[in-house]
């Protein structure tokens, strides 16, 4: 296992912890949902032996503190943060991008806003539900989701959620929990305590992000829209494949579901070596 390199990087309102390892271009991996640098580590390794490969807790998740705990979280501020981290570690070159979930949504945004400072973006499974025909419901359901959160807590304000993520008409229980790597299960409390900025500030307003469609067509030739292959039907996959489609790009499909970086790292790894080569 490669020892990172810790630094910290001052931003507007924020500290942020972040982690390099390897040589070579960067590749800068933004963590999505209450995740931090560490939810990378089962395919950072791999990827350093090509890549300079760094990522970081984004604001307010783990280790990365902000000023104002309570300050409201805005997309455009999260890709600047990306922005900022690559301004200092490829200051002279374009550099390859890749975000999960809402860490995908602030590396469309940073796309868009820096084109000139990412030479690929590969986004898996961004929720940017504002762009489907039905995105009504899902400004509904992130309201239930925020109500529920206030009244009655983290745990049932998650289950409301998690219900709305399913697929249509899909009834059945969660499936059986799949047997994490140790390094996943060890990030378990981490996770945990980053749950409540989660739902409560980055849900709400990462899911009310309308991308700049315009814009992500005049650069498709630079942007990888990327799906779980069992997230089909799934709420997170939905805006992924409009994009594609709308794009007339290549949809691609990585092992697992929403979540296959952590429960496949080893093909999941292999598959995003494949997509920055292309």
């Amino acid at each position: 296992m490669i020892t990172p390199t810790l630094g910290s990087l001052r931003v507007n309102g924020a500290t942020l912890h972040y982690e390099v390892r390897g040589q070579g271009p960067l590749l800068l991996l933004i963590p999505g949902g209450a995740g931090g640098a560490a939810s990378f580590d089962g395919i950072a390794d791999d990827l350093a032996a090509e890549y300079t490969v760094a990522t970081y807790d984004p604001r307010g998740m783990s280790r990365s503190a902000l000023d104002d705990p309570e300050a409201e979280q805005q997309v455009a501020e999260h890709a600047d943060d990306a922005f900022r981290m690559l301004e200092l570690l490829s200051p002279e070159k374009p550099a390859r991008v890749f975000g999960a979930s809402s860490g995908a949504i602030a590396a469309l945004h940073l796309l868009t806003a820096h084109p000139e400072r990412v030479q690929r973006l590969v986004a898996h499974e961004p929720p940017v539900v504002e762009v489907l025909p039905d995105a009504s419901e899902h400004r509904a359901l992130i309201a239930r989701v925020q109500e529920t959160f206030r009244t009655q807590g983290l745990m049932p304000a998650m289950a409301v959620f998690a219900a709305g993520l399913k697929k249509d008409g899909d009834t059945t229980e969660p499936k059986a929990q799949i047997e994490l790597p140790p390094q996943a299960a060890g990030r378990a409390e981490q996770t945990m305590a980053n749950l409540p900025y989660f739902v409560g500030r980055i849900v709400p307003s990462f899911m009310s992000y309308a991308p700049d469609i315009r814009r992500l067509e005049a650069l498709s030739n630079r942007l990888v829209l990327a799906c779980g292959q069992d997230s089909r039907g799934e709420l997170p996959y939905r805006p992924a494949a409009f994009l594609a489609e709308h794009l007339s790009t290549e949809l691609l499909h990585f092992p697992g579901g929403h979540t296959g970086l952590t429960t496949h790292p080893a093909q999941f790894g292999e598959l995003l070596r494949k997509a920055f080569r292309a």
